[in-house]
C-alpha cells in the first residue's frame, strides 16, 4: 500500500500541439487521446530506462514504463520531483506536464519541508529513525495488534502468517498473498488508531484480493464501509 509520495495524474484533454492550461487538466491522463505531435515518433525508449530532466529549476527523474498514464510524484524524504511515463511519450510532452503542475509542486515541496522540521523536532534524525523512536513505536503497534487479529481475521477468513514491522520510505503498508506476510510502517505507531487499522484491513484485504480492482474495492466496503474517507486522510500525511 504506497502513500509515502505525494502524487498526481492528468489527461491532456486539447488535441492541440501547444502546451495545455491549467484549465484543461482533469484527474486522468491517456496518451491515447493526445495529439501524435506530443508523442514521440524517433525510438522509443526501452521500459525502466531513467532520464533526468530540467524543467523550470526541478530535477525531475522520468522512468519509463509500459503504462498509459502519466504520473506525478514529490517524495517527501528526498523532495525529489518524478514522473513515471510511458515509453512513447516526448519530452517536450513531458515538460509540458511537469510546467503546468508547478503550483501543485510547490505546495508538495513545502509540506515536505515543514514534515521533514517537523520529524526532527521530534526525535527522528535525517536519514533514519533514532533507536527510542523505533522502540516506541513498535510497541505502540504491538499492543495494538492483538486486537487487531481477533476482530478482522474471524471477519476476513484470513490470517496472516507473519507480521513485520519496518520503516517505509514509500509505504504505509505491504501484503505478499503467497505467503500471506504482511509488513507495516512502523510510523503508523505514531499516528492516530484508525489509521493503523485502515492499513492492517487494507493489506488482510489482499489475502483476498490481488490489487485494487473492483473485487478488493467490494470487500473493503463490506469491512470498513468509510475506507475511502479513512485513505483519504491517510494519504494527507507525510512519511518521514
Amino acid at each position: 500500500m504506497s502513500g509515502a509520495s505525494l502524487s498526481l495524474r492528468v489527461r491532456f484533454l486539447s488535441p492541440s500541439v501547444g502546451a495545455p492550461s491549467s484549465s484543461q487538466v482533469r484527474s486522468a491522463v491517456s496518451l491515447s487521446r493526445a495529439s501524435p505531435a506530443v508523442l514521440s515518433s524517433r525510438a522509443r525508449p526501452p521500459r525502466g530506462t531513467v532520464q533526468t530532466l530540467a524543467v523550470d529549476g526541478y530535477e525531475v527523474t522520468v522512468v519509463r514504463k509500459r503504462i498509459k498514464n502519466l504520473y506525478l510524484r514529490v517524495r517527501p524524504a528526498t523532495l525529489g520531483v518524478e514522473v513515471s511515463a510511458p515509453v512513447n511519450a516526448s519530452v517536450d510532452y513531458i515538460a509540458h506536464f511537469v510546467h503546468i503542475r508547478r503550483p501543485w509542486i510547490e505546495r508538495q515541496l513545502e509540506r515536505g519541508r515543514q514534515s521533514r522540521s517537523r520529524s526532527q523536532a521530534s526525535g527522528v534524525v535525517s536519514g533514519g529513525w533514532s533507536p527510542d523512536r523505533v522502540e516506541q513505536a513498535r510497541a505502540c503497534i504491538e499492543s495494538q495488534l492483538p486486537g487487531l487479529l481477533e476482530a478482522w481475521c474471524p471477519v476476513v477468513g484470513r490470517r496472516p502468517s507473519r507480521i513485520t514491522l519496518r520503516v517505509m520510505s514509500s509505504r504505509w503498508g505491504s501484503c505478499t498473498p503467497s505467503t500471506a506476510r504482511i509488513r507495516l510502517n512502523l510510523q503508523l505507531g505514531f499516528m492516530d488508531g484508525r489509521f493503523l487499522q485502515y492499513v492492517f484491513v487494507h493489506e488482510m484485504t489482499h489475502l483476498l484480493a490481488g490489487g485494487h480492482g473492483a473485487d478488493f474495492q467490494r470487500l473493503m466496503d463490506g469491512f470498513l464501509p468509510q475506507w475511502r474517507d479513512v485513505r483519504r486522510e491517510l494519504n494527507r500525511q507525510i512519511v518521514w
